[in-house]
């Protein structure tokens, strides 16, 4: 599980982390957190709690969301609030391509590309959430306030 650590795409989550604030560590989990569900019962914490990010072809563009584990992204919200008329969800190779993560373990953080972040106004139930640190196993916990900032995200209504 330690060579989960020395993972590029976990390397790189650290190193974003790290200039954020020192004291936000990857967490390496002996199970998968590959999905909300499996995250929640490893961590033993609400779905709610567990940041899904999600990358969005917006027309040629594309956008990431942070939805709560246990609310799905609302497509036609969000058309409306990013004025766009083709949104879907990105393919897997989009998402490695510009993230740099497979699906299962992408971030909020360390994306190998700029993409603009949405971030679901439903989190502000929670004071600590934890997302996908690069690897299906691992994860980091942040507050709730410092998941915006470290992101630059906005808070928006996007989920259903």
């Amino acid at each position: 599980m330690s060579s989960i650590l020395t993972n590029e795409a976990v390397i790189r989550v650290q190193k974003a982390l790290n200039e954020f604030n020192e004291d936000i560590k990857v967490i390496i989990l002996e199970s998968t957190a590959r999905t909300a569900k499996d995250a929640a019962n490893a961590l033993n914490c609400e779905i709610g709690a567990i940041v899904k990010s999600l990358l969005l072809k917006a027309d040629d563009g594309f956008i990431l969301c942070l939805i709560p584990g246990d609310k799905k992204c609302s497509l036609n919200k969000l058309k409306k609030i990013i004025s766009k008329k083709d949104v879907c969800m990105a393919n897997a190779d989009q998402v490695k391509e510009n993230t740099g993560f497979s699906i299962g373990g992408v971030s909020p953080v360390g994306h190998l590309k700029k993409i603009d972040v949405l971030v679901d106004k439903t989190f502000d139930r929670f004071k600590d959430v934890f997302a996908a640190a690069g690897h299906p196993n691992s994860i980091f916990k942040i507050s709730n306030l410092d998941l915006l900032k470290i992101t630059n995200g906005k808070t928006l209504d996007i989920s259903e």
